[in-house]
């Protein structure tokens, strides 16, 4: 636990169960120690990677507040599970009629004179056959239901949305019933224009006799439709 002057702040480290290709979620409780409005807002240093709900609120004296980090699906493990992302809580007096959409970046300024407690937090990644107490994915636990990506700019989302990454696995799904439907459409062009072929061929022998002047609308016919299997073909593969 972190002990400010304001808030605790439990636990100190974002613990995630890592898996590959799936979305995992961790969560903080605040709780404010103080007989005043405390403010806070929540920065990383890899806003592509996290989602934080809420990243930014007001917790009333004596009250706690549950915040959700949820880490989007990797694609690959980092090495030795060593993960150099962190995050930074700040948190800073306001007044009682403050709510989170009256939080500006101007309050957590320390330039302007503001009194600001800062809480540095680590990301570990731990077993996922001895997960730590996280929130699954989906959950409806926090005292606010905005979400967002951070940086230590801070980018906040509209009030009410909640971002989800996609599945990596249900991609997969639609490239491989995209690819089988083509190589089908391809086999069956293939037997068409051979039959086509074919046809071509016994109608050569057959106008062997003939004049060159002579060749019929169907040998035409059939010179057009090879053509433009091809160009099908070509555009297809």
């Amino acid at each position: 636990m972190s002990t400010g002057e304001l808030l605790n702040i439990e636990p100190r480290e974002l613990k995630f169960a890592f898996e590959l290709r799936k979305q995992i979620s961790s969560s903080l409780t605040l709780l404010n120690k103080t007989d005043n409005h405390v403010a806070f807002k929540v920065k990383t240093t890899n806003p592509k990677k996290y989602c934080v709900r809420p990243n930014t609120g007001v917790v009333q004296p004596g009250s706690t507040c549950d915040v959700t980090v949820t880490m989007q699906a990797q694609k690959e493990a980092p090495p030795d599970m060593q993960c150099k992302d962190k995050f930074l809580l700040q948190s800073v007096v306001t007044s009682s009629e403050a709510t989170a959409k009256d939080i500006t970046p101007e309050m957590f300024s320390k330039e302007a004179g503001h009194v600001v407690e800062d809480c540095k937090l680590k990301v570990v990644y731990v077993s996922s056959s001895q997960p730590p107490s996280y929130v699954t994915e989906g959950s409806e636990e926090g005292s606010s239901p905005r979400a967002s990506h951070l940086d230590f700019g801070s980018r906040n989302s509209s009030e009410g949305s909640q971002r989800s990454f996609p599945d990596s696995h249900d991609k997969s799904s639609e490239v491989q019933a995209l690819m089988s439907k083509l190589n089908e459409e391809k086999t069956a062009a293939i037997q068409q224009g051979n039959k086509l072929r074919q046809e071509l061929e016994l109608l050569i022998r057959g106008s062997g006799n003939r004049s060159q002047g002579g060749v019929s609308v169907k040998f035409v016919a059939i010179v057009g439709l090879i053509s433009v299997l091809v160009g099908y073909l070509m555009k297809r593969t």
